[in-house]
């Protein structure tokens, strides 16, 4: 696919009349190619997996697994590295309960940055550990020199987001993950910022969790990425049918990830549906994607500071994904977006899953604005429109 192919042509909810979609930070919106291969399974050979013998079960089961190959591949992982979840709070809830119980005592330490989307938080907490959090400076980006004082104290694991929800600052994940396992520190990555606009590799790290309703896929799956060796040691998350070898009267025994973390009757529609949007961003190619990224916020970023009275957080472009969130003196963010409704754009307001770091910004909540591969210009001018109208209702 092109990235000049009209939107309405490649996602239906788009084709409503005078629509300005800007909250794919939130759910993005769905291209035919994916609602089209979930209703094959529904029409076609829907079946339970990994059970039946017969020719419709096998069809099912080789089209879930052939999506985790192409999630696998897209992410630079491998089919038995790549657990189907969720969500991507659900991937780091299972790492931070599996891999945490058996290995973060109440007196260790896990480092968490102040950026994090609640999900890559409350899991730790839960966990009972000791929290250690590193700031970030007044361009939004990571305090590296914090880290690294982090660091030196011995952390069990760090917990840090590949692409801010708020900020939209990239973070170095490859440096941050070199420095984690020289201090002898896993890395654990929320990734769900990042997989839907920019490039990703997660061979670095140790665990990476994303989303597939962030990334052009259904709501209620997501992706977690693990380390072989230490997906293997880990117990369970969750017990059931499929995730086990053998159960007798004493005991049971576990199947070989990613089995082992899978139980029950699995999403398969939605597997199915995530891998056609693998299968639609690596066909737009996910350097074109970045590239397109650039273009669109490195816009809104120019357009949006010239609206007088509005703060943009977050670095400059060089570091920032597809995010834009703001503030407009005298106007609570939920005003801004109700305003920008009735105008046709669609943009979140709230403290965004991260209150921790609506507190380092001295703030309660912001308007946010986020863009995707269907984003263009003249949005963004529709957007800069929508603000001059609510400057007008509060002058």
């Amino acid at each position: 696919m092109s990235l000049a192919v009209p939107p309405a042509t490649e996602f239906p909810v788009l084709a409503r009349e005078g629509l300005v979609y800007l909250d794919s930070a939130a759910t993005s919106q769905t291209p035919r190619p994916v609602i089209e291969a979930m209703d094959r399974y529904y029409t076609e050979y829907r079946a339970s997996i990994h059970r039946g013998v017969y020719p419709l079960a096998a069809e099912a089961t080789e089209a879930y697994e052939t999506a985790r190959e192409k999630v696998a591949a897209f992410a630079g992982s491998t089919a038995g590295e790549t657990i189907f979840t969720r969500n991507a709070t659900e991937a780091i809830n299972l790492v931070a309960y599996a891999w945490g119980r058996a290995n973060v005592r109440p007196d260790d330490t896990v480092v968490v940055t102040r950026m994090e989307h609640h999900s890559n938080i409350v899991p730790w907490q839960l966990l009972g550990c000791r929290i250690e959090w590193v700031d970030i400076d007044d361009d939004g980006l990571l305090d590296l020199d914090g880290l690294d004082a982090a660091l030196a104290r011995g952390p069990k694991a760090v917990a840090v987001a590949h692409v801010s929800n708020v900020l939209g600052t990239v973070n170095p994940i490859g440096e941050i993950a070199r420095r984690a396992h020289d201090a002898g520190a896993i890395v654990v990555v929320d990734g769900a910022q990042a997989a839907p606009h920019l490039p990703i590799d997660v061979s670095d790290v140790d665990f990476y969790a994303w989303t597939g309703h962030k990334a052009y896929g259904p709501t209620g799956f997501g992706v977690l990425h693990g380390r072989r060796s230490l997906l293997e040691a880990m117990p369970p998350f969750l017990g059931g049918g499929h995730m086990i070898a053998r159960v007798t009267e004493e005991g049971s025994t576990w199947a070989e990830p990613p089995a082992k973390f899978e139980a029950g009757t699995m999403m398969v529609a939605e597997a199915i549906g995530l891998g056609a949007a693998v299968d639609f961003l690596s066909g737009i190619g996910m350097d074109a994607v970045w590239e397109h990224s650039r273009d669109v916020v490195g816009y809104a970023v120019e357009r949006l500071r010239e609206v007088p009275g509005l703060t943009l957080y977050g670095p400059d472009i060089e570091h920032r994904g597809s995010v834009c969130a703001f503030s407009l003196d005298g106007v609570h963010p939920h005003d801004v977006a109700e305003i920008l409704g009735r105008e046709g754009v669609c943009v979140r307001a709230g403290h965004h899953c991260a209150q921790p770091l609506m507190r380092r910004l001295g703030v309660s909540a912001t308007s946010r604005a986020s863009f995707a591969v269907h984003s263009t210009h003249d949005e963004v001018d529709r957007l800069i429109d929508g603000l001059g109208t609510v400057r007008e209702v509060f002058a």
